[in-house]
């Protein structure tokens, strides 16, 4: 290992490189964004082959991609002098920026590589340095075992420690934390990072995820040092009954944790601290954690001090080694869970019997902190809801799901001095009131308690805004809410049931990925998806999966293989196509192969329309168009990953598949006299089966005029409503404007009455619900905000054309109600970006387009000849090809670069009058 004054020299120079740039063209020309396995500066890489990554930005007009050559070395001082000592691509030409394979050799364990990529460009060449640590391997992992508390004692959460001598010279150390349930680690009295609720939780009997931290600051080289560890149930030790039987999973047992310290000495000199039977164990204060119910907590057992080296723990147990979870350990690669925000209460209410009601801006997941003074042996209660009864009290019932009592609730008994400070560390909840039962004392001022919102450490990476408060409502509310559902998986609600659904998670990807960097989240869910297949092949209907919801939902299962092509598209991400692609088409072909005739039927259809019960349930309609259509949509976008991937007797497998479903399904469900799709039972004409078929391309190209008039007659019908659960609702307004009713689209959008997101709005909500109705359950549901999808790819006209947004659609819809709107999304090449404003016939339309990536541009209502750009015709940019009149618009090919065009003859009355 390099010396510490030589590791300060070295990560100075990594700075300094990382901005350096040369370009023959354009001295501004830089790298940003190395990444290595789509993660910045890791510490625990443990894949062979680790892809790299980085981005061309600041580049002038048309700059293009022309090659690549990759450096790894072990020191920066090999990279500087141009004598890479581990790898050396060579130059590469093409205009790859991302997910390129290490191919050097066997990487050494528990190691940093410096690596250099030169991008080679039209416009010049520009370098950058970063860095990558790779994991244990087995060898250095056998020196940890697995301990914790043995099976039979009580349910308090245990706390170990261990105290060790760390000699002077200390150059860096190394944490590497893996758990069955949540380890929340400390060093010397400190947090040993800034991660909660960690590791992220898995099939245990499949995978088990290790997070390393560096704790090289933490540690007092010379003298003792000490370990404290917590340890929490979250999902592998849970003892309270649930609907989904999280108690009984086949994993089931005592929380336990697996821990190894790496540290490393002056000179090179490195040795390992484990997890062992030397370890002691003793109760600690929090009496029951439950991910569901919350935590009970006693003051007055706190362990004071015993992650420090003088605690006196002679009254403490040896830990009990423990069996070995029995999935393999790998390195968690999405971001952890951390706190992101601290929230003040608006207000705070005293209630008849005494209680207190603080009210926070929105509804968030996290949980609350305390700050009250000791008073020994009262037992503080805090009751956490979305929404209050009508007494003004919390509302946290679930009689459906939770089947003990005290659903989200903390309970706090105090100690006899100072000001106790707590908050829950082993659950988290949804909600925007906290109800404080017992409060000591004086009325408790409004920051004694406050609200910590907690999710998945992923950025936001889209934003959208516009001239229109509600549609600025949607979207960040969505935002908001997917943030509240991120806990290493997609859940279903932060309150309730926290669940990784399929199908939430599937209606809803395309959304994560353009607002939130949740790409490395979402791969590992599929592989959570993948871990909780049946025997046959099939998906579960949630994942992670304790061994419930067995049965048979082709909309829900196409998460399998529909996630995997949004983060293809979305994200670039062929591997997970890789990794995949066996199973998902193994699942296909069961789907069909139980399908008689091509028709399949399904559980879940769609789910939650406007006129099905609060709490849930199917619309009143034939299921089996719904999961027909899910069957056909998963064979063609089969045939497309096969054939992504070369596989091309597999593809036309999968193509005749989908020609067989599709020919299936209109001589079903296809009424030719009228012009729609209906089914069995059907309510009326169904504006889900209409959509269905219009936008997965199951309609006949004849027909589709008759089903676009059909969709819009059914919405008509519903005063122009949507009348759609959360499978319809996704496709609703892009299949309107796609189809000519781009205006209709606005009006069901801009609707503030019942069912409409207005509605929702016009009722005080903060987040997005689970329902159209005012008394849904969960107000922390997402996948009725797919809306966000419109908004970006049709109202601000920004979408991908080509998988990792190489080649961008940029078509806004306008619309006489809308004046301006401006939106943005980070693609793997960079930020793509739209602004547009219209007033008095006059058109504004600025761009952002990616370096590596074009676009494909329409610009409605406008001629050739009326538009500029930067205040010159179209005609006189080298940067524009291809221009032409399409229809009544302008379009056109446009390379990488900013670009403002103007357009003095758009009317936007009648702007997209026709299918795009």
């Amino acid at each position: 290992m390099i010396t510490s004054l030589r590791r300060r020299g070295v990560f100075a120079l990594a700075a300094l490189l990382m901005c350096v740039s040369f370009a023959h063209a354009n001295s501004d020309l830089q790298l940003q964004s190395l990444t290595t396995d789509r993660q910045t500066q890791p510490l625990s890489i443990d894949t062979p082959s680790p892809f790299f990554a980085w981005m061309v930005v600041n580049a002038p007009r048309g700059t293009t991609p022309q090659g690549y050559r990759i450096e790894v070395a072990r020191s920066l001082a090999a990279l500087a002098a141009d004598r890479p000592d581990i790898w050396d691509s060579g130059r590469i030409a093409g205009d790859a920026s991302f997910d390129i394979p290490y191919a050097g050799p066997p990487l050494a364990p528990s190691s940093r590589y410096y690596w250099k990529v030169i991008a080679h460009t039209s416009a010049g060449d520009a370098n950058a340095t970063s860095w990558f640590e790779t994991g244990p391997s087995l060898q250095q992992w056998s020196q940890a075992q697995w301990i914790g508390k043995a099976p039979g004692g009580t349910l308090a959460a245990p706390l170990l420690r261990h105290v060790f001598i760390v000699k002077r010279g200390l150059e860096s150390a190394r944490l590497y934390v893996a758990a069955g349930g949540y380890a929340d680690v400390s060093i010397n009295a400190q947090p040993a990072s800034d991660a909660v609720l960690s590791p992220d939780f898995t099939d245990y009997d499949k995978r088990v995820l290790y997070l390393a931290h560096d704790v090289t600051a933490l540690l007092r080289p010379g003298s003792a040092n000490a370990i404290g560890i917590e340890l929490g149930r979250g999902y592998y030790g849970l003892t309270n009954p649930d609907v989904w039987h999280w108690e009984k999973a086949p994993w089931h047992g005592e929380p336990r944790v697996r821990l190894l310290l790496k540290l490393c000495y002056a000179g090179g000199h490195c040795e390992f601290e484990g997890t062992d039977a030397t370890w002691r164990i003793h109760d600690g204060p929090t009496l029951l954690d439950d991910v569901y119910g919350g935590e009970n907590y006693d003051a007055r057992r706190a362990q004071a001090g015993f992650d420090t080296a003088t605690f006196d723990d002679r009254d403490w147990c040896a830990a009990a080694v423990l069996p070995a979870p029995k999935g393999v350990l790998q390195a968690q690669r999405e971001p952890p869970v951390r706190v992101a925000q601290t929230l003040q209460a608006t207000s705070v209410t005293k209630l008849h019997d005494g209680s207190y009601v603080f009210a926070f801006p929105r509804v968030i997941a996290g949980w609350a902190t305390l700050a009250v003074q000791a008073h020994a042996g009262n037992t503080i209660v805090l009751h956490y809801g979305e929404k209050l009864l009508p007494d003004g009290s919390v509302d946290d019932r679930d009689g459906h799901h939770y089947f003990a009592h005290g659903l989200q609730t903390d309970r706090i008994t105090l100690a006899d001095k100072g000001i106790e400070h707590w908050h829950s560390h082993f659950s988290w909840k949804g909600f925007r009131y906290v109800q404080v039962d017992a409060w000591p004392g004086a009325a408790p001022s409004p920051d004694a308690v406050t609200a910590q919102v907690v999710h998945s450490d992923v950025p936001v990476t889209g934003h959208f805004s516009s001239s229109n408060p509600l549609l600025d409502w949607i979207h960040t509310t969505a935002v908001d809410t997917v943030l509240n559902n991120l806990y290493g998986i997609p859940t279903d609600t932060p309150m309730y049931e926290k669940n990784g659904w399929t199908g939430d998670g599937m209606l809803g990807a395309d959304m994560m990925l353009r607002n939130v960097d949740a790409g490395t989240l979402l791969s590992k869910w599929v592989q959570d998806i993948d871990d909780a297949r049946n025997a046959d092949g099939a998906p579960l209907l949630i994942a992670p999966n304790p061994g419930w919801g067995d049965v048979r939902a082709p909309p829900w299962h196409a998460a399998y293989v529909l996630v995997p092509w949004s983060l293809y598209w979305q994200r670039g991400d062929r591997r997970v196509l890789v990794e995949h692609v066996a199973g998902m088409a193994r699942y296909v072909d069961l789907e069909y192969a139980r399908s008689p005739g091509g028709i399949a039927n399904t559980e879940l259809g769609d789910w939650v329309s406007p006129n099905t019960p609060a709490d849930g349930g199917n619309a009143p309609e034939d299921k089996r168009i719904a999961a027909t259509a899910y069957l056909y949509r998963m064979a063609d976008v089969m045939a497309q990953i096969e054939h992504v991937l070369g596989n091309d007797n597999e593809s036309k497998h999968f193509d005749a598949m989908a020609a067989r479903v599709r020919t299936a399904f209109n001589q079903q469900f296809f009424d030719s006299t009228r012009g729609l799709y209906r089914g069995q039972g059907d309510d009326g004409v169904r504006q889900t089966h209409q959509l269905l078929a219009l936008g997965f391309d199951l309609v006949p190209t004849a027909q589709r005029a008759r089903v676009a008039d059909a969709l819009v007659q059914a919405v008509h019908a519903y005063d122009d409503h949507l009348d759609t659960g959360a499978l319809g609702t996704k496709l609703l307004l892009p299949t309107l404007t796609a189809t000519g009713h781009a205006d209709l689209a606005w009006l069901v959008a801009a609707q503030t009455t019942f069912p409409s997101w207005g509605y929702w709005h016009e009722n005080d909500a903060t987040s997005l619900w689970e329902h159209w109705k005012l008394d849904a359950r969960s107000r922390g549901h997402y996948f009725l905000g797919t809306v966000d999808d419109w908004l970006f790819g049709d109202v601000a006209g920004l979408r991908p054309l080509a998988p990792g947004w190489q080649r961008i659609e940029i078509h806004p819809a306008l619309t006489k109600w809308l004046d301006h709107v401006e939106a943005d999304t980070l693609t793997p090449f960079g930020r793509a970006a739209v602004a547009w404003s219209h007033k008095l016939g006059k058109l504004q339309l600025d761009v952002v387009v990616p370096i590596g990536s074009t676009a494909e541009v329409r610009i409605p209502m406008a001629t050739p000849q009326t538009v500029t750009e930067s205040g010159r015709p179209l005609s006189a940019s080298r940067w524009i090809h291809g221009l032409h009149a399409c229809d009544a618009d302008t379009c056109f090919e446009l390379e990488s670069g900013r670009f403002s065009f103007v357009s003095m003859s758009t009317n936007a009355s009648s702007a997209r009058p026709v299918a795009k």
